[in-house]
């Protein structure tokens, strides 16, 4: 049996009558690890080193940069140009995010699932600023610094609004 015939069936038999592209998400995955790859021969070329550890300070830099940059990707109205290959727009989805559905079939579905869902961006932001934050830390660290203050100056400006809304109705 050939490989093409085997993957029909598993991915048949898997989708439960939905159409999931499995190949689309293989390829994505192929992708993400071969950017792995790539990341660590750039760091061996470069002779940079892993860290023995990596402090709480900087996990909660990684986290709060991650959430922003997810966010930015996958919701921003901004953004939606990038997002437009792959989504069709569905509707506003309050300050200054929008929602979309994931169009096309294959990898451009896989894409689009990929570039809608914060959850599934983040492990790729992730990855990119863990791999910057070796390879070129001063510079990852500012990129990282400024996405946590723009999700400061997010908060900032939501309870600003709250705390208006509250006085006027007081």
């Amino acid at each position: 049996m050939s490989i093409a015939r085997s993957f029909e069936r598993i991915r048949i038999a898997y989708s439960n009558g939905e159409r999931r592209p499995l190949a689309g998400y293989l390829s994505a995955m192929s992708t993400y690890a071969g950017l792995i790859g790539t990341a660590v021969l750039v760091g061996r070329r470069t002779g940079a080193r892993l860290p023995d550890r990596v402090s709480a300070g900087d996990v909660l830099l990684l986290s709060v940069a991650t959430h922003k940059a997810s966010r930015l990707l996958t919701k921003s109205s901004i953004t939606a140009a990038l997002r437009a290959p792959f989504t069709r727009f569905e509707e506003p989805a309050g300050v200054a995010e929008v929602n979309e559905s994931v169009r096309g079939e294959g990898v451009r579905h896989a894409v689009g699932e990929l570039v809608t869902c914060p959850f599934c961006s983040g492990v790729w932001i992730a990855t990119a600023l863990t791999a910057g934050h070796v390879l070129a830390p001063r510079a990852t660290r500012i990129g990282m610094t400024t996405l946590v203050a723009v999700a400061a100056s997010d908060w900032l400006h939501l309870g600003y609004e709250a705390a208006k809304q509250h006085l006027a109705k007081g």
